[in-house]
């Protein structure tokens, strides 16, 4: 569990050595996430949503509030490195976290450091790069890998110290639409099949369809909380804090306009078609048409 708390955050702007602002990035946030949820936080760029990934595993502190993580306040210095064995992180640009000249020396850099004996992290290399799909990429140069590659790479070292939490800020803001993809499904398979939570931070509203929530931020606040089909049902919403409206709802909101109504609101693809074609069938009255 994670328990955030009236948190705020300011960034000191210097204008020369004498004079200084401050601008706050985060103002009040209060969120609850439970082991093993999948969370996405959506927000245009600058609604602070970087800046809390950051306070999740202690790279930023609180100036005013709490940040909770599994019952440690990240406020302890002594828990420091406690928590970010418990959070990892994968940034937007993987080739700042990769390091080793090879993808399984890359893997084995951060076991190494805790004194884990060899046997132990070699077992470690090999089960998370399983994971991501590098097994087969495990003697080659990290530099040698493709965008896409270098991102699973990096989730594989974030997985290393064995985390229940894994923050994903803009993780495919880089890649080409197949490595997006492929990097989303490794997060969803990491949820689904080891309960470990998820909290996805991304622009790209279609990435988030099929998340447990959605958090939507805008200038340093929540504003909006709830399933994705609350928050894709809410197209006021989306406006108001200009997000692009996902593809297959966006193609809903027309055929609505057409007369067609559909179930509210369909976010899947391959959903869409099957209410398309359901549509279609009645319209045609079960005829042999139809069936064609």
């Amino acid at each position: 569990m994670i328990k955030i708390s009236s948190l705020v955050h300011k960034y000191t702007i210097w204008q020369d050595e004498n004079i200084k602002s401050e601008k706050t990035a985060l103002d009040g946030i209060s969120l609850d996430i439970p082991s093993g949820q999948f969370l996405a936080i959506l927000g245009p760029n600058g609604s602070g949503k970087s800046t809390l990934a950051k306070h999740l595993n202690v790279l930023l502190l609180p100036n005013e509030g709490t940040v909770w993580i599994e019952g440690k306040d990240t406020g302890a210095k002594e828990k420091l490195w406690e928590i970010r064995s418990q959070v990892g992180m994968v940034f937007q640009n993987p080739d700042n976290q990769i390091i080793g000249t090879s993808v399984e020396e890359d893997v084995a850099f951060g076991p190494e450091n805790k004194n884990i004996e060899s046997e132990k992290i070699r077992k470690i290399v090999r089960n998370v790069l399983l994971k991501v799909g590098l097994w087969s990429k495990r003697k080659s140069s990290p530099m040698k890998l493709s965008g896409g590659q270098k991102q699973k790479l990096a989730i594989a070292d974030a997985l290393a110290s064995n985390p229940g939490c894994l923050v994903l800020d803009e993780p495919t803001a880089m890649l080409d639409p197949a490595s997006r993809k492929e990097v989303i499904k490794i997060a969803h398979e990491l949820n689904q099949k080891e309960r470990m939570t998820i909290v996805l931070i991304t622009h790209h509203t279609d990435e988030v369809v099929d998340a447990d929530r959605i958090i939507l931020m805008k200038e340093g606040k929540i504003v909006g909380d709830g399933t994705p089909e609350d928050i894709f049902g809410d197209i006021q919403l989306l406006q108001d804090v200009k997000m692009d409206i996902p593809p297959v709802v966006e193609l809903g909101m027309r055929l609505k306009r057409r007369g067609i109504e559909l179930d509210t609101p369909i976010l899947r693809e391959q959903d869409m078609i099957e209410a398309i074609d359901k549509l279609y069938r009645m319209k045609c009255g079960g005829s042999e048409d139809a069936e064609r």
